[in-house]
């Protein structure tokens, strides 16, 4: 509401002068307004404390439904967005960083969220991942990773290990596993990191880190399936007597080539940002080609537009 308040002029007459009272500010959203459906993961799924990190990150950063997207493909980790109170689709498998990529570059006010398994990913998604890193996208993806097809009842999956006996392979995987690390940094990603569900506060550092970056963010989280494949990461849990070794203090993160050693090493390998660089992004490049056309028809409405350019094709 606007107030208007009445002062005499120098003409006798009374001026308006309006008046606005003082903005508001916003409270940050609680994990109760964040909160939508119960998740229905299997008891002590990593895919909770990937969730509970996100609703942390919200409200961290004081973020509103209106400027947050969140989007998923298929599979148990997709169904992220139905528990998360705020704009996002569950998109089809496979599609959700084309799907994502069209809402980013449509809408670069928001903060677009991709979360997905690595059979959504990198099997029937692979195409797209390493398309969207290329482009350097603005968005960040999270690919929570369990080695195993989950929701369909344990088929060996893209970063299944060798000899993981499976539904799919009862004799044991045969083929050499993706590692996410690598595709990531060999498609052009700009943002590169790995951590595990079972370090929280990693977790939110690294999705911090990614929320900052302009650019395309890829996220490696590791998320044990305890129903399909228990045990699967004890090695990088101290907990269970393995070992979290941390990038290097001394690391570059701007070096490629470092970064691909990071990645190399066997597992658990390291947790950590390996790999971040500061690139034009494809939103800021189509808003650039996009500028430039609409100086060409300065002056003319739409329709005016539109007739011109029916016109040319003649």
């Amino acid at each position: 509401m606007i107030s208007t308040t009445q002062a005499a002029g120098a003409n006798g007459h009374d001026n308006a002068t309006l008046v606005a009272p003082p903005v508001e500010e916003r409270k940050p959203l609680t994990r109760k307004e964040i909160s939508a459906d119960h998740p229905t993961w299997c008891p002590g799924c990593g895919d909770f404390s990937v969730l509970a990190l996100y609703f942390k990150l919200i409200e961290k950063r004081k973020l509103w439904q209106e400027k947050i997207t969140t989007i998923s493909g298929i599979g148990c980790s997709s169904r992220f967005p139905y528990f998360v109170q705020a704009y996002g689709a569950h998109y089809i498998h496979g599609r959700s960083l084309a799907f994502a990529s069209g809402v980013a570059l449509s809408r670069p006010d928001l903060h677009v969220f991709v979360f997905g398994g690595d059979g959504d990913l990198f099997s029937i998604g692979g195409n797209h991942f390493t398309h969207t890193a290329r482009k350097n996208i603005k968005l960040t993806c999270v690919a929570m990773d369990n080695w195993v097809y989950g929701l369909t009842k344990k088929q060996t999956s893209p970063t299944s290990p060798l000899g993981f006996k499976s539904k799919t392979d009862t004799w044991g995987a045969l083929d050499q596993p993706v590692n996410p690390m690598k595709q990531a940094l060999a498609a052009g990603a700009t943002f590169v990191a790995r951590t595990t569900a079972t370090n929280p506060n990693h977790v939110l550092q690294m999705m911090e880190a990614a929320f900052d970056h302009d650019g395309f963010s890829f996220i490696e989280c590791l998320s044990e399936c305890v129903e399909f494949y228990e045990g699967a990461f004890e090695a990088a849990n101290p907990r269970k007597g393995g070992v979290f070794n941390p990038v290097p203090a001394d690391h570059d993160v701007t070096d490629e080539v470092a970064a691909y050693k990071l990645a190399d090493a066997p597992f658990p390998g390291y947790f950590g940002i390996f790999h971040r660089v500061s690139k034009p992004t494809k939103n800021a490049r189509e808003a650039e080609v996009s500028a430039a056309a609409r100086q060409k028809v300065e002056g003319l409405k739409d329709w005016q537009i539109l007739r011109k350019s029916f016109a040319a094709m003649r």
